[in-house]
């Protein structure tokens, strides 16, 4: 197909076919749009009033708040970190906003059988953050931890690095945040794992406002498996205060290893082959199809063994709640090597599903007093920046080319997990 034949047919599916589809696409990449841009606003509004009082000498042994009325009443006394932390909490905010507005939408178009998935998924989250999360938080105001100008800018660089990879492989980012934080910044474990939290549902936030408005996610996918993901992560969250750590690191790091084996025998397929759909595939409405720009061709593709996706699915929210990380090497390895999608489209489904996995424990950690908003704020902003950098990347480049760059990540990932569970960081 020419590219002026491609571009033709992208405008008429846009809009002549399945025009509601396409209105309930635009809405919720439209909340993820508002979300990102809301906190970056506040953000940037909190770090310029925290640090011109730090130069004046104004600000001295700062505290953060770890509750909304914490936040709150700081705000109202003009606290520079509570801005900061409001900035961060809209963020944290946006995929759960994102998973309310597709209730909506779904029920738009009249899809019901979505419209009850979406709401349990809703229902988990909201479980997790004001049940779970008020009962396991210890709220009281914390030292932050570094609050020079040097740290802010050398953690936004490395931040930016981190999102525009874990954009394109579907990924979080804190497999880089956390080592770079704790080795280089030497940055407390708890603050470094409350950062990579940040940096999840900021990957996912940014990216996916792009990836969604291209067709190159397939939410009902996504939204389907958010049930398994959600229920892990809290069931990971609850387990943190009975299991060590340190061996469920080594555990996942050598499981790690050996998922990747099956993508690294397939690392030249562009596409899967010979994919036959489950029998639950299509009353789910889960095959789809995406525009592939490179090829200048529209890819349909099938969607095998929901079962063992779904039970993937489960365990990659496990991890993420057991050891404040995305999982999105889980999550990719599930939907492309169990449920057999195309590279493009399990990263991007990834990076969808990641920030709604990471919520699902983001309230626990904030009210633990984990997410420090002088360092999670420029993680936020730099990792914002490379993943909208990531999003608008990835369309251009193979299936193929994708699996190469995944595949030393997983091996980074695996690495990192079995170097933190053997104590050597």
């Amino acid at each position: 197909m020419s590219s002026w034949a491609f571009r033709a047919n992208r405008l008429f599916d846009r809009f002549f076919v399945n025009r509601q589809v396409r209105d309930a696409e635009i809405a919720i990449g439209n909340v993820l749009r508002f979300g990102v841009l809301t906190s970056l606003a506040v953000l940037l509004i909190g770090i310029v009033y925290f640090y011109g009082l730090r130069l004046l000498g104004l600000l001295h042994h700062p505290v953060f708040p770890d509750t909304l009325s914490g936040v709150f009443s700081g705000l109202m006394h003009g606290d520079s970190v509570s801005i900061i932390m409001l900035g961060l909490v809209i963020l944290l905010a946006t995929p759960v906003l994102r998973v309310a507005v597709s209730i909506i939408a779904f029920a738009i178009e009249e899809d019901r059988t979505y419209v009850i998935i979406t709401s349990v998924v809703l229902a988990i989250l909201l479980f997790s953050i004001f049940g779970i999360g008020g009962l396991m938080g210890q709220p009281q105001p914390t030292l932050v931890q570094d609050d020079n100008l040097f740290f802010f800018f050398a953690v936004l660089g490395s931040s930016l690095f981190a999102g525009f990879v874990g954009s394109l492989v579907g990924l979080g980012g804190g497999v880089f945040i956390v080592p770079i934080l704790t080795l280089i910044f030497h940055v407390d474990f708890t603050a470094a794992i409350g950062a990579s939290i940040v940096s999840v549902i900021a990957t996912s936030s940014g990216a996916a406002a792009a990836y969604v408005k291209d067709r190159m996610t397939n939410l009902r996918v996504g939204m389907f498996l958010e049930v398994a993901t959600t229920l892990g992560a809290i069931c990971g969250a609850l387990l943190t205060t009975i299991l060590n750590a340190s061996v469920l690191f080594v555990v996942f790091g050598v499981v790690l290893l050996i998922s990747a084996a099956p993508l690294i025998m397939r690392l030249g397929e562009e596409l899967p082959v010979g994919v036959v759909n489950h029998k639950w595939a299509e009353p789910l409405h889960l095959p789809s199809s995406y525009p592939d720009f490179r090829t200048k061709q529209d890819v349909a593709y099938n969607v095998a063994h929901i079962r063992w996706g779904f039970s993937m699915m489960y365990i990659a929210g496990l991890v993420s709640g057991l050891l404040g990380i995305g999982s999105g090497t889980f999550k990719v390895l599930a939907l492309d090597t169990a449920m057999r999608l195309p590279m493009k489209v399990s990263t991007t489904t990834s990076n969808f599903m990641i920030g709604v996995t990471a919520a699902a424990s983001a309230g626990i950690f904030f009210q633990r007093g984990a997410i420090d908003p002088v360092v999670a704020a420029p993680v936020a902003i730099g990792v914002l920046a490379g993943a909208t950098i990531g999003a608008k990347s990835l369309t251009r480049i193979s299936n193929v080319w994708l699996k190469k760059l995944f595949v030393p990540v997983i091996v980074l990932v695996a690495v990192n997990m079995l170097a933190r569970g053997l104590g050597w960081i």
